[in-house]
């Protein structure tokens, strides 16, 4: 089934669910975030001979999460899909900053976060994650917001790859406005941005925060169209790449490129940064770092080798979609 179609499909089946739903539901996007935790770790092991391991895990200030974590696969070196609820009495710093207006409200924060390590640097790393907020207080409305998106990070590009990527994200974005996916597709590459390196993370895909101006129930809908199209867009590229052959050279290309990710990871990412200030559980939230990484002292591509071209064609924002 085409992802148009496909999507066509799923949105007329979670609409009715959710039609009804006039305000903010906490226990709706925690049952489908679940449900979508086991769907991706399903999907993943589909292509692999390793197996996810269950961690649950409780947060002695308030909540608690799964981690599910697979290592040392033939496909996949590390891969981990956290889902996590924590709630509590005070926001940490790394919220009230952005948004003052949330100081003295309890909050809830939930969300699915993965990360995928494949062990073939011409397999892509990718990241995906869907979250919702909500703080409350005694005679107010509650604030609340979702957010979420997915990037891909190639270490080899195929224009093939990145242009059916991007496609995929538009499509998924189309039913919900011709506006939304140009938005949310610059969103995500100003985000995965290195400022220190001048550099982007990857070839980018969407990221959105914040929102909730459609209502409940569309920002819900779209969310769950942004978890749910996940596996769709990643997994053809998974299956295109996994068994060309690669080298030392290859290899060690790869573990350079993932201290961008561990730097971006642990200097700029919110999300990090949350966990980590909120007093979240520290093995869950830094289970994103890869299980190898390397740094070289001012190291430069080739001229003309396959390594420079990620530098020069990829790694340079553009418009994907209409390629």
């Amino acid at each position: 089934m085409g992802l148009t179609n496909w999507l066509s499909v799923t949105l007329l089946t979670l609409w009715p669910t959710i039609m009804s739903e006039q305000s903010p539901n906490p226990d709706l996007v925690k049952t489908f975030l679940l449900q979508l935790q086991e769907e991706i770790c399903s999907g993943l092991e589909n292509l692999d001979t390793a197996r996810f391991i269950r961690d649950a895990w409780d947060k002695p200030n308030g909540g608690g999460g799964i981690s599910r974590v697979l290592e040392d696969g033939t496909v996949f070196e590390k891969a981990g899909v956290n889902f996590s609820h924590v709630y509590g009495d005070n926001l940490p710093s790394s919220a009230t900053a952005r948004n003052p207006d949330l100081a003295g409200r309890s909050f809830q924060a939930m969300g699915v976060s993965l990360v995928i390590h494949p062990d073939n640097p011409y397999v892509p790393t990718s990241h995906a994650n869907v979250r919702f907020f909500i703080a409350e207080a005694e005679d107010a409305a509650p604030i609340w917001w979702f957010g979420g998106g997915f990037d891909l990070t190639p270490y080899y590009g195929f224009q093939e790859d990145v242009i059916e990527w991007h496609q995929s994200a538009a499509a998924l974005c189309h039913p919900f406005g011709e506006e939304v996916y140009p938005k949310y597709k610059a969103w995500c590459d100003d985000y995965f941005h290195l400022p220190h390196r001048q550099e982007q993370r990857g070839v980018g895909g969407l990221f959105y925060d914040d929102l909730n101006e459609w209502g409940f129930e569309r920002s819900f809908a779209f969310t769950q169209a942004v978890g749910k199209g996940f596996l769709n867009q990643y997994l053809p590229i998974v299956e295109r790449r996994k068994e060309i052959p690669f080298g030392e050279r290859e290899k060690s290309f790869q573990l350079y490129r993932r201290g961008r990710y561990v730097e971006f990871n642990l200097i700029h990412d919110r999300g990090t940064l949350f966990g980590l200030q909120s007093g979240g559980r520290t093995e869950s939230i830094l289970m994103s770092l890869p299980p190898q990484v390397s740094w070289r002292y001012d190291w430069q591509p080739e001229p003309g080798s396959a390594e420079a071209e990620l530098y020069e064609v990829f790694l340079k924002p553009r418009n994907w979609a209409n390629s």
